[in-house]
C-alpha cells in the first residue's frame, strides 16, 4: 500500500518529468542545442509561465517564429558559442544588462498597474461602506476609521501613480540609450555596431547580401586645410547622398571617413550600379565654404563591393571589400572595384 510520502514523491517526479519534457520541446522548437546555457534559459521560461520572461518569449514567437540567439541575449539569457568564420560570437554584457533592466522595469510597471487597480477597488468598497454606515447612524468611530483608511488608500494610489510614471520614464530612457548606442551622432546614420548586427541577422537568415566599404578620398587634406568643422560638414553631405541613392539599403558610418552599405536581396551587379550612382553624384558636387564662399572643390570617395557567400562571417566579407577599396585607391581613386 502506497504511503503519503510515496504519493508525494511520485507527484514531484511527475512534475519534474513534465518540466523536463516541456524544456526538451522548447529546445527542439527553437532549434537550440541541449547546452546548459540553453537549458537554463528554457527552464526560466517554463518554470514561470506567467512571468515577464515567458510573456516576452510568447510575444516574440507569436505565429510560430523561432527564437534567435540574438533574441535570447536580448532577454538576458546566454547562448552556446558556435565557431563561425571570423571568430566565435561573444555576448555584449552592456546589451545584456540593458535588456535585463528593461525587463525588470516592464515587470515593475505591470505590477504597479495591478496594485493600483486593486487599491482603487478597495477604495470604492470602503467609500460605499462609509456612506452606508452614515445613513444608519451607527458607530461613528467606525465611520471615522473607515474615512482614515480611505484617505490612506487614496494616498497610496497617488504614490503608485508616481512610481508608475517614473518607471515609464526610465523605460523610455533605456530605449533611447539603446538607440543612441547604435547611432552615429554626427550623421545620424547607424554606427558600426548596428551595421554588424544587421549583417549577422541577414546572413543567419540565409539572405543574399552584398557589402560595400566606402572611404572619402584625401579626407585628411580637407581637415588640415579647412578644419574639422568643415570636414564634418563634408561627411554629413556624403552621408546624405549615400542615404538618398541607397534608400532601400542600410548605410552606416563605420568610423572616421569610412562608410559601409549593406545590400540585401540584390545581385552584385545591382549593388555596384546603385553605389556607382551615389559615387557619381558625390563627384559632381562642388562645395563652397559657408563662411567665405571659398570653393572647396570636388570631394570624391572610393569603394569596394563584394557579395557574401552563404553564411560567411563578417570578417571575411569585410576584408575582401576592404582590399577592393584599396585597389580602387591605388587605381586612381574616385572609383569602385567589385568582386
Amino acid at each position: 500500500m502506497a504511503t503519503a510520502r510515496d504519493v508525494r514523491l511520485e507527484t514531484v517526479e511527475y512534475r519534474a518529468d513534465q518540466v523536463f519534457g516541456q524544456i526538451g520541446r522548447f529546445l527542439a522548437q527553437h532549434h537550440l542545442s541541449p547546452d546548459p546555457l540553453h537549458y537554463a534559459f528554457a527552464h526560466r521560461v517554463i518554470s514561470h509561465p506567467d512571468g515577464v520572461l515567458a510573456k516576452s518569449v510568447a510575444a516574440l514567437t507569436e505565429g510560430g517564429i523561432r527564437l534567435t540567439a540574438r533574441d535570447i541575449e536580448k532577454l538576458g539569457g546566454q547562448v552556446a558559442a558556435k565557431p563561425v568564420s571570423g571568430g566565435p560570437p561573444t555576448a555584449d554584457p552592456v546589451e545584456g544588462l540593458v535588456a535585463q533592466t528593461q525587463m525588470q522595469v516592464e515587470g515593475f510597471t505591470d505590477m504597479m498597474h495591478a496594485i493600483r487597480e486593486e487599491t482603487q477597488g478597495f477604495g470604492r468598497d470602503l467609500a460605499a461602506s462609509a456612506n452606508a454606515m452614515r445613513t444608519t447612524d451607527n458607530n461613528g468611530d467606525i465611520v471615522r476609521l473607515t474615512e482614515v483608511m480611505l484617505d490612506r488608500v487614496q494616498s497610496a494610489e497617488a504614490r503608485l501613480a508616481a512610481a508608475t510614471h517614473e518607471a515609464e520614464e526610465l523605460r523610455l530612457k533605456l530605449e533611447e540609450a539603446r538607440s543612441n548606442a547604435r547611432s552615429d551622432p554626427l550623421t545620424n546614420l547607424p554606427n558600426r555596431r548596428a551595421f554588424e548586427e544587421n549583417f549577422g541577422q541577414h546572413v543567419a537568415e540565409g539572405k543574399s547580401v552584398c557589402l560595400a566599404v566606402c572611404d572619402v578620398d584625401r579626407f585628411k587634406r580637407v581637415n588640415d586645410r579647412f578644419g574639422h568643422s568643415v570636414g564634418d560638414r563634408v561627411l554629413k553631405a556624403i552621408a546624405e547622398t549615400l542615404l538618398k541613392n541607397c534608400a532601400d539599403h542600410m548605410v552606416a558610418r563605420y568610423g572616421g571617413e569610412e562608410f559601409t552599405v549593406l545590400f540585401v536581396g540584390v545581385s552584385l551587379d545591382e549593388a555596384y550600379a546603385t553605389l556607382e550612382r551615389a559615387r557619381a553624384t558625390v563627384a559632381q558636387k562642388r562645395y563652397r565654404l559657408r563662411e567665405s564662399d571659398e570653393p572647396l572643390g570636388a570631394v570624391t570617395f572610393s569603394a569596394g563591393v563584394t557579395q557574401a557567400r552563404p553564411y560567411e562571417g563578417l570578417g571575411a566579407v569585410f576584408g575582401r571589400a576592404d582590399k577592393l577599396l584599396y585597389a580602387a585607391k591605388d587605381g586612381g581613386r574616385n572609383q569602385i572595384h567589385r568582386n
